[in-house]
């Protein structure tokens, strides 16, 4: 590898992982915003966990248009756009003043924004140009990324509520989103055309392919309860807290705590992805994360149990991303990679739909979240079990003719 190929490779690294940042660690916030928007405005829970449960829908379903947009004109437009509805979809919260309005900034503006910021568009990226050897450690830097904001931005969310109320929060956070737009003249380019001599696969049969295979299908609903898991946690863990005794703080610190540890689960996912068996991997994942969601609801809350369920998760939070896109990759080959992480990920986003949609309806009709728990923990022992038959050989790709 060149030194410029190795400096390119080590700048798109590292910017990529700044967007992931910036975009994951805003998305982590909307938990904060629960609470004092809802008194201000006399929406209850149900109305945020719609709000957020379209946003996950519009983020899932939009990243595979997002992911097509990068193959074929590039990743920098596409990163580029993705910020500047993100940003606006933030400004349009803050002067919502109706449900709708609140669905379509929240829900379609902002889900619309992640879809051009996020995983899917962003790790395609980076695994372009790194070496294959460091592919699936580049990976799990990127996606610690994503946990580091939530650690950074998460905690700064909730200040900015405490000194600027939440209007003036939602305004400075859409600048942090913003800050992308920039950013992504670093991340432009798309998959580079096939060889002389060499059959071009086309989109739609790359898709049918995927799509034929079974072990895209296990990567698909495994990936859904990932989304399940992350987002009611994200969405309703402040509320939860507060529902059981200990105040507001505490769920913010919580959720800063996951973003910690993650960076280091992330990274280590990555690494080890590079060395054994990524399905296997995957599996452990989600069968040490029912560990964690047992620990919280046997043990009496305190900030101490609250903390040490934080630690735990966030160390397996994010770790299924550089898993997941790994095999992706691995399986399907990297000409499509960004149409097909945007297919899968749409699982993840079926998921986070259903985990914040139940999340506000059981509570509303029990007024507890015990229900959501539960589920959650016999998903990911389901989600363990699917991560089993995935075949991690590469498929036959196109001949030369």
């Amino acid at each position: 590898m060149s030194q410029s190929s190795e400096t390119n490779a080590t700048r798109t690294l590292i910017v990529g992982t700044l967007v992931v940042l910036f975009a994951m660690g805003v998305r982590a916030t909307f938990g904060l915003f629960m609470q004092p928007m809802g008194l201000a405005q006399g929406w209850g829970r149900e109305v945020f966990s719609m709000a957020f449960a379209i946003q996950n829908i519009v983020w899932g379903a939009a990243c595979i248009g997002m992911g097509i947009l990068a193959d074929r004109y590039g990743s920098g437009r596409t990163i580029a756009l993705g910020a500047f509805l993100y940003a606006l979809g933030m400004i349009g919260t803050r002067f919502a003043s109706s449900e709708l309005e609140l669905m379509l900034s929240a829900g379609v503006l902002v889900g619309l924004g992640q879809a051009g910021t996020t995983f899917p568009v962003v790790l395609p990226v980076i695994a372009r140009v790194v070496p294959p050897a460091s592919r699936s450690t580049a990976m799990g830097v990127a996606s610690a990324g994503g946990s580091l904001g939530q650690f950074l931005i998460v905690p700064s969310g909730q200040f900015f509520i405490d000194t600027m109320q939440w209007q003036g929060a939602l305004l400075m956070l859409s600048m942090f989103v913003a800050a992308a737009l920039p950013l992504a003249w670093w991340l432009r380019g798309k998959p580079a055309a096939p060889a002389a001599g060499v059959v071009q696969q086309s989109l739609g049969a790359a898709i049918r392919q995927a799509a034929r295979h079974p072990s895209f299908h296990f990567l698909f609903w495994s990936y859904a309860v990932c989304g399940f898991h992350t987002a009611f946690i994200t969405l309703n863990l402040p509320a939860y807290v507060s529902d059981r005794g200990l105040n507001a703080g505490n769920g913010a610190i919580a959720l800063a705590l996951i973003g910690l540890f993650n960076v280091a689960g992330s990274f280590g996912a990555g690494k080890l992805g590079g060395m054994y068996s990524k399905k296997m991997l995957l599996a452990w994942v989600y069968g040490l994360r029912a560990i964690g969601i047992l620990w919280l609801m046997l043990m009496p809350l305190t900030p101490f149990v609250l903390y040490v369920f934080a630690a735990w998760m966030g160390t397996f939070w994010l770790g299924t991303v550089p898993l997941t896109q790994g095999l992706i990759g691995q399986i399907y080959g990297f000409r499509y990679a960004a149409t097909l992480s945007g297919i899968v990920f749409l699982g993840h986003q079926v998921g986070s739909f259903l985990g914040v949609w139940l999340g506000g309806r059981v509570y509303a009709l029990t007024g507890s979240y015990d229900i959501v728990w539960w589920l959650g923990l016999a998903l990911a022992l389901l989600a363990a079990l699917l991560c089993l038959p995935v075949k991690e050989r590469p498929l036959a790709q196109p001949q030369p003719a």
